[in-house]
């Protein structure tokens, strides 16, 4: 791949462009949702995972189905259910015909991983997918397998129905780049949909990208220059969200009971990075942090019972400290 780019700009250049070719193809089977979808291929291009928390009808798991398909990647749907084990996931030990034990492989062996409503199993099943999310590779009685590359883990989340559902842990949460809300569509906007799934049209979508080329621009990513002082005002801002830190206002002391860890500080990194060069920059500013900020830190951070009580939301209170 790199011998097809004579600098790093022109790299940059043909990220943007890929970027734009993707979310076009989308485009022709998810209708609006366009903040949705630029957070999922920002989370592609930097390495990271994605929670998509929405009300069922909201094409969560189209968009990720889309998504694979585009990507040209390996896909696999696992249902999430109360009596789902961990062996449903990462796969386990059988007995062949040679009397000898061999492992097959679960679905996490995939590049692309929808855990549809994940929050319906134990905790127990859940953290399953801890070190295959992390360490991109499972341990199965001793023996470690690595996991194909790029490998990602799009979660789907429905925040209104609670019965039968167990809460995420937080290093669960924690391992999530981004935590996307999604919203009810427009008027017009559902208008289009209806008439695009009441008909006998299907929607064909090319393959843009394949493995290669993610793994490329993944690293590509990483080697966009930063100035100090946005570094800096990123690192500050998940300071500021612990109200145990140095950093920590009076409002965060009042407002929250936990703040956001380092990984937090290096996803705001990433992610402007890569919101900056889908942008157009070949260097990102406080307003590329700011960008990612709310889908980064909205899962990492408690509200105190006082937040709850003056209805602060979490979206306000990191507005707060912008």
């Amino acid at each position: 791949m790199q011998a097809e780019y004579r600098s790093e700009v022109e790299a940059a250049d043909a990220l943007k462009r890929a970027y734009e070719l993707t979310r076009a193809e989308i485009a022709k089977v998810i209708v609006g949702q366009d903040e949705v979808v630029k957070s999922v291929l920002i989370a592609v291009f930097s390495n990271g995972h994605c929670l998509l928390v929405g009300v069922p009808g909201l094409a969560k798991t189209l968009l990720v189905q889309t998504v694979a398909r585009v990507l040209d990647l390996n896909f696999n749907r696992i249902q999430f259910t109360p009596d789902l084990m961990p062996s449903d996931i990462i796969g386990s030990e059988i007995l062949g015909e040679d009397r000898n034990f061999k492992f097959i492989h679960g679905p996490v062996f995939s590049n692309i991983i929808l855990a549809d409503e994940i929050n319906r199993t134990p905790p127990k099943t859940q953290a399953a997918l801890l070190e295959a999310m992390q360490e991109k590779s499972v341990t199965a009685s001793g023996v470690t397998y690595k996991l194909a590359q790029p490998f990602f883990v799009l979660a789907t989340q429905n925040p209104i129905e609670q019965e039968g559902t167990y809460p995420l842990p937080e290093a669960q949460l924690d391992r999530f780049m981004f935590n996307v809300a999604l919203n009810y569509p427009t008027f017009a906007e559902e208008l289009q949909v209806v008439k695009n799934t009441t008909g006998t049209t299907v929607a064909e979508v090319k393959k843009i990208l394949n493995g290669e080329q993610i793994i490329y621009f993944q690293q590509l990513v990483r080697n966009i220059p930063i100035t100090d002082h946005v570094l800096e005002y990123a690192v500050r801002l998940a300071a500021k969200t612990r109200p145990q830190g140095e950093l920590a206002t009076p409002l965060v002391k009042r407002l929250l009971n936990w703040g956001a860890g380092p990984r937090a500080s290096q996803f705001l990194v990433l992610g402007a990075k890569c919101h900056a060069v889908i942008s157009g920059k070949y260097s990102p500013d406080i307003e590329d942090v700011q960008a990612v900020a709310k889908a980064i830190l909205r899962h990492r951070i408690v509200r105190s019972y006082q937040a709850e009580a003056e209805g602060m939301s979490t979206d306000r209170i990191i507005e707060q400290l912008f």
